[in-house]
């Protein structure tokens, strides 16, 4: 019988299609900042191609034994290489030549001209087949070992040590699918630690749909919470969610599940998180963006409404677009349509959790009060819906909707002009004097002291024209609600003219303007009041991050002319004597908001020991 002769590997040489010989330095040097992006598109590649063989077998094209399909990684530090092996479709000689070998786009001036400006390499991998590609970032030569599903097929192996050369062979490979050998470059062995690897693989892959198994554990789940029906699910299952993505924060108050498909494809899980202080409230980064499982980013800005940002949790489109620009986002109708579809679910949670048990609601307030306020000041669809659940405290700790604290106080806090008065607090202890004497009228006392206050105040006032919110120690209480009846004057033109000429010079020594008006007899002599407008515009400044914004502080000084104490001044027979009670009166009223200080508040006990003496 005639020996049968061995079929010889076919090899051939060649070049990759591309119009430039300098497209992998090119690749390295633009990316670098994120090449650790190089295991997520490879594995994410072999995903795809484990997916396509099981669609085929499912649906009779292909009749093969699919076998075990999870995506193995594995490192060698002795050999220096990192490789990803699947079971996947595989390709064939001619498929690496048409997928492999050309790369889709005209030059590398082009590519360069193009994304100057991008500094994340994550918005660029994929936009022209540069997926594969990531691999050159950290690899001194590149091998593909694979064999195709397709019947018949013969085994390939393509190897490219990173300029436009490569080899390809046949082989006589027998197992289907795709091994990807990165011979690692000296530049990149931080990625022969397994750790390294371990970390990358956590961040990107541990929610993608096919098992990834890595020193023979599997790292992914493949299918996460996000992707099941709601229905099928418990609260315990979203909170044990939460701790996956977020170990070491305390439980959340409450979450929405997003689940659609028309017209757009979105799912995901957003939680509302317990807010420690405001400051953290305020932190951007929370929630983390998928594709089909494949984590993308977690910064979502122009995908998600700024003030969306402060929840936490998972969102996952096919429909964003991923390597396009920042700016194309802003435009883009999917985006659009998803930042508004998320919008709405989030106000309608809130207005379902204030309907259902207004009283839980009032418990979570304190923690979702900055976030209501933040989406109210950026997003007026939102705040239309906010108008339902959005509270108010007062100073007693009793909670209103806006609508019913403006029923509540308009009897006795509307002013001689028609125009609705609130008022509030921001330090309840250093302003108590100033909530007395509101409540002696008969005036509420809401309690604001948040960071978004003063622009929530200010869009309060610009949405109701007819109503005018006021801090307490803003003006003296007769001003703060105008009404037409007056206090008497009890001092004479001529003590009233003196009287201010003495407190004029002592306010002078800290540039106070000096008023006088006659308050009541059962209001303080002396009243030292924050001009609302110049104080209001220093808080914004400093909240929107201009601490250093020139606006002084400005103090009033008020003397209630018709306060027996008032008169004493008048009466007192020598300018010193007339100085002395003025300056114990103004030390007083200082001492109540915590302005005396120093030599002056060490002045002001020995004198008033003298007094007492």
């Amino acid at each position: 019988m005639a020996k049968t002769k061995e079929k010889q590997p076919t090899i051939e040489t060649g070049n990759i299609s591309v119009h430039t010989e300098n497209i992998f330095p090119i690749i390295k040097k633009s990316l670098y900042s994120d090449h650790e992006i190089f295991l997520r598109e490879l594995v994410s590649n072999a995903v795809d191609a484990t997916q396509k063989i099981s669609y085929l077998s499912r649906t009779g094209q292909f009749g093969g034994e699919l076998g075990d399909l999870k995506i193995v990684v594995s490192v060698s530090k002795d050999a220096k290489t990192i490789t990803i092996r699947d079971r996947g479709l595989g390709m064939t000689g001619e498929e690496i030549k048409k997928y492999i070998n050309q790369v889709a786009f005209s030059g590398a001036e082009e590519f360069v001209e193009k994304f100057k400006d991008v500094k994340d390499a994550k918005e660029i991998i994929g936009q022209f087949g540069l997926g594969f590609y990531s691999a050159f970032m950290v690899s001194s030569t590149v091998e593909i070992n694979t064999l195709s599903y397709q019947e018949g097929a013969e085994g390939a192996r393509w190897t490219c040590d990173g300029s436009t050369s490569f080899t390809l062979e046949s082989t006589d490979r027998s197992d289907r699918g795709t091994e990807i050998t990165l011979h690692v470059a000296e530049d990149s062995l931080e990625f022969l630690e397994s750790a390294r690897l371990k970390t990358i693989l956590n961040k990107y892959c541990k929610f993608l749909p096919v098992e990834i198994e890595f020193e023979g554990e599997i790292i992914n789940t493949t299918d996460p919470i996000w992707r099941k029906t709601p229905t099928n699910l418990e609260d315990k299952d979203y909170l044990e969610f939460f701790k996956k993505l977020y170990p070491f924060a305390p439980d959340p108050l409450f979450w929405i599940h997003l689940n659609v498909d028309y017209p757009f494809e979105l799912t995901g899980i957003l939680y509302f998180p317990k807010v420690q202080n405001e400051l953290e409230a305020l932190k951007k980064d929370r929630i983390q963006l998928y594709s089909r499982q494949v984590f993308i980013t977690d910064s979502v800005e122009n995908i998600v409404p700024e003030y969306l940002m402060l929840l936490q949790g998972v969102i996952d489109s096919p429909d964003i677009p991923l390597n396009v620009s920042r700016s194309y986002l802003q435009t883009d109708s999917n985006v659009r349509k998803i930042s508004n579809y998320i919008t709405k679910k989030v106000g309608d949670k809130l207005k379902e959790l204030f309907r259902d048990d207004r009283n839980k609601f009032i418990e979570k307030w304190g923690d979702v009060d900055t976030f209501v306020k933040y989406g109210m000041l950026s997003d007026e669809k939102f705040a239309e819906q906010a108008l339902e659940f959005c509270l108010v405290k007062n100073t007693e700790g009793k909670y209103f909707t806006l609508a019913e604290y403006r029923d509540a106080i308009k009897d006795l806090q509307t002013d001689k002009d028609g125009k609705l008065v609130i008022l509030y607090a921001s330090e309840l202890e250093s302003q108590n004097t100033y909530i007395a004497s509101a409540k002696k009228k008969g005036y509420d006392v809401l309690h604001l002291n948040g960071v978004l206050d003063s622009h929530f105040i200010g869009k309060m006032e610009q949405d109701q024209s007819n109503e005018t919110w006021k801090r307490v120690d803003s003006e003296s209480i007769d001003k703060l609600v105008a009404k037409e009846e007056e206090q008497v004057d009890i001092l004479s033109e001529e003590q009233s003219k003196a009287v201010k000429e003495v407190f004029d010079q002592l306010a002078l020594e800290r540039r106070m303007m000096v008023q006088a008006a006659p308050l009541g007899e059962d209001e303080l002599p002396i009243v030292i009041t924050r001009p609302e407008f110049m104080r209001r515009m220093r808080e914004m400044s400093v909240t929107s991050g201009n601490p250093n914004a020139n606006f002084p502080e400005m103090l009033n000084l008020v003397i209630n002319t018709s306060h027996p104490l008032i008169v004493k001044v008048a009466e007192r027979k020598t300018p010193d004597a007339k100085e002395k009670l003025a300056r114990q009166l103004l030390d007083l009223g200082l001492l109540s908001q915590n302005l005396l200080t120093g030599p002056s508040l060490t002045e002001f006990i020995e004198r008033s020991m003298s007094i007492i003496r």
